[in-house]
């Protein structure tokens, strides 16, 4: 018989444990993992260095990094915040640091540091960690819980959910009354086949991308409208893009597929994406700017000008999809050339057939209805003494440490609820 079972080893299952046992020493906590090793999300997160938090300190501009949860977690991280992960994590021996995209990361760049940090606090505690553990099934005895596993049942006070995505725990809890929000892929790239990126994989460049309205008709008119109203994109974000082996990735990519996440999947992941290579001009205000050019540089070649800040190879690709020959000179470029240039610089459409994740970095929007959790303590509304934590709550956030600050969080809150009753 323990007082809590975590069930979950990854980041909000040990964060909420070790809370737990520190605020309250009588308490027995177990964690149940159902895998052969624990935290293996912690392991591979920010390319194998464990992407802590995101350097932000006011709740408001730290809850504006997530599609779904942004008003929920607002109370939540004004009682525990980016600021007290890093001195949790600072007070136990593993310096952090914050970079200069306010990704925080552990000093020694490896993500061991802070697994080796929870295994030694789980000692210290005397948590057990009971691994090889999947849940099969739980339910709600007369005074607490009892939660069965290929090879024992175990019973206890509390219990505390940081499954995951786990399809198998929403089933569960949607049998008992939970509304699960049906899970999608967030977090994901861009595969795009494409002469303009083929080949020059590893560039990246800052950028705006935006996906434009798909149209629902498809017309051999050509005449163009004055009149038509200029349609806004659906979705629209700037930053580093990455040009990949399959197609687009980086920051401004990924924060797309999080905030489209379910509009993405309705597109059934075929869809434009138009690349600004040159945030800072329209495509009018390119147009004008060429023809300086044009009149200050007559006789060198667009291709080896190189008249914006743009990664050399990318710049001679988009000359060359401008149907700009390589040894034409900027004396003899005409309207079309131009014109087809600032396009290409400043609306350059690639057409998106599918999605790669983001490296081993798998992250869901979908779970555990919001109107079903009281944030104050993340417990459920309909059973008491069942708390959630992590991803298994239809929260997610874009990439660089939210989705682990929303664990750190939720598990925070459940402890100290859970370790005052």
């Amino acid at each position: 018989m323990f007082d809590v079972i975590v069930a979950g080893g990854g980041a909000a299952g040990f964060y909420a444990a070790v809370q737990i046992a520190e605020t309250n020493p009588n308490f027995k906590v177990a964690i149940l993992e159902r895998g052969k090793t624990v935290l293996s999300k912690v392991r591979i997160s920010g390319g194998g260095r464990c992407n802590v938090t995101q350097g932000k300190f006011f709740a408001k501009s730290l809850a504006e990094g997530y599609p779904r949860g942004q008003k929920e977690l607002l109370g939540p991280f004004h009682n525990h915040s980016a600021e007290d992960v890093i001195a949790f994590f600072q007070e136990r021996g593993v310096p952090l640091k914050i970079e200069p995209d306010d990704r925080v990361f552990p000093k020694s760049n490896t993500s061991q540091s802070i697994i080796d940090c929870f295994l030694e606090e789980t000692k210290k505690h005397g948590i057990k960690v009971l691994k090889n553990s999947a849940v099969k099934k739980f339910e709600k005895l007369e005074k607490g819980w009892q939660v069965t596993t290929m090879n024992k049942n175990y019973q206890a006070k509390y219990l505390l959910l940081a499954t995951g995505s786990n399809s198998r725990i929403w089933d569960m809890l949607n049998t008992m009354g939970h509304t699960i929000v049906p899970p999608v892929p967030s977090l994901f790239t861009f595969n795009i086949k494409d002469e303009r990126i083929k080949g020059i994989s590893g560039i990246s460049s800052f950028a705006s991308v935006s996906i434009p309205q798909k149209k629902i008709f498809t017309s051999q008119i050509s005449v163009k409208l004055k009149s038509a109203p200029k349609q806004l994109p659906i979705l629209e974000t700037e930053g580093p893009v990455l040009i990949t082996h399959w197609g687009l990735s980086g920051p401004a990519i990924l924060k797309l597929s999080a905030w489209g996440a379910r509009i993405l999947k309705d597109y059934k992941y075929v869809f434009r994406v138009n690349v600004n290579w040159t945030p800072e001009y329209s495509t009018e205000a390119m147009e004008r700017f060429l023809r300086e050019v044009k009149e200050v540089e007559p006789k060198k070649t667009v291709m080896r000008t190189q008249a914006i800040l743009l990664p050399k190879r990318l710049w001679m690709r988009l000359v060359t999809a401008a149907k700009i020959p390589e040894s034409l000179k900027w004396a003899e470029v005409s309207k079309e050339h131009i014109k087809n240039l600032a396009e290409q610089l400043t609306v350059c459409s690639f057409k998106v057939e599918g999605k790669s994740t983001f490296k081993e970095e798998f992250v869901t929007a979908g779970g555990i209805d919001l109107k079903e959790i009281n944030f104050k303590t993340f417990e459920s509304k309909l059973f008491p003494n069942l708390f959630f934590a992590g991803e298994i709550i239809d929260i997610d956030g874009i990439t660089g440490g939210y989705n682990f600050q929303n664990a750190w969080t939720g598990a925070y809150l459940a402890a100290q609820e859970i370790a005052s009753r």
